[in-house]
């Protein structure tokens, strides 16, 4: 039976606001030198909207189309590009494995932290290489938490990371997708690859209290707390420790946390 992919991380507070400090500069910078004035951009797996809005002011008067499969995202991002006083992004709910759009429709489309949640990103690579136009360009990124290190070592960081691998596989997605993003473009049909890496990193004391807070946060109260659960990867109380263990890595003058990512420029 094939698997029910599920997203790992859900919609708490905690979670979305890690994901609305996200823009081009943070978080496609691999993608900055190939954006134009006029060109329209679909961002698939849009979010929260503020990646989306950033890629907006690239490429004014282009348009930018954000798509997502959660209704009550699309309305947040919405109100988010409202509120910035941006127009030439709109948001639509939408399946990433069959978008409601029109074949040879956009210059760009591009994805960020989505091919690790999906149980076939080949897949979802051949819908957005079906609705870029000839010559556009298809742009991904994805971390590999596989890959992700962190100073001091601390034990309760090290379950919480082996906890996150298990449970994503659980759902259906590659935590390793980082690692995976070439071959996957490959396998989609494109021939013309550019592969790229980039980190997060998060070690001044501002960075650490926000990223260590809001995972401190993230392990008690987002999805990933009851999943682990349920999978019997660990207790309330394991939880308890590693949200502990985060703060005690943001306690630490000396911490810091190394995410890299993968990131690839296909052309179709």
């Amino acid at each position: 039976m094939a698997i029910q992919e599920r997203y790992t991380h859900g919609h708490h507070e905690s979670v979305l606001r890690s994901h609305s400090w996200r823009t081009v500069e943070n978080s496609a910078a691999y993608l900055a030198p190939r954006l134009r004035s006029g060109q329209d951009v679909l961002d698939v797996g849009s979010g929260p909207g503020t990646l989306s809005v950033s890629l907006a002011s690239y490429v004014s008067p282009g348009r930018v189309v954000g798509v997502d499969s959660s209704d009550d995202i699309v309305e947040q991002a919405r109100a988010f590009a409202e509120s910035a006083g941006v127009d030439n992004v709109t948001f639509q709910t939408g399946n990433a494995y069959a978008l409601d759009i029109e074949d040879d429709t956009f210059d760009v489309v591009h994805a960020h932290q989505v091919l690790q949640h999906v149980a076939d990103p080949v897949a979802v690579l051949k819908e957005m290489r079906r609705v870029v136009k000839p010559g556009g360009i298809v742009a991904a990124r994805d971390v590999d938490y596989a890959g992700t290190i962190w100073y001091p070592q601390i034990d309760a960081l090290d379950r919480w990371q082996d906890t996150l691998l298990e449970v994503h596989r659980a759902n259906g997605g590659d935590p390793r997708a980082g690692r995976m993003i070439k071959s996957w473009a490959l396998d989609a049909g494109f021939s013309s690859v550019e592969s790229s890496a980039s980190i997060w990193s998060f070690a001044s004391d501002a960075e650490r209290e926000w990223w260590g807070g809001s995972w401190a946060e993230r392990v008690l109260e987002s999805d990933f707390a009851p999943r682990s659960i349920e999978l019997g990867l660990a207790t309330l109380d394991d939880l308890r420790t590693m949200s502990a263990g985060w703060l005690e890595w943001v306690a630490a003058a000396n911490g810091t946390f190394l995410m890299p990512h993968g990131e690839i420029i296909a052309v179709k």
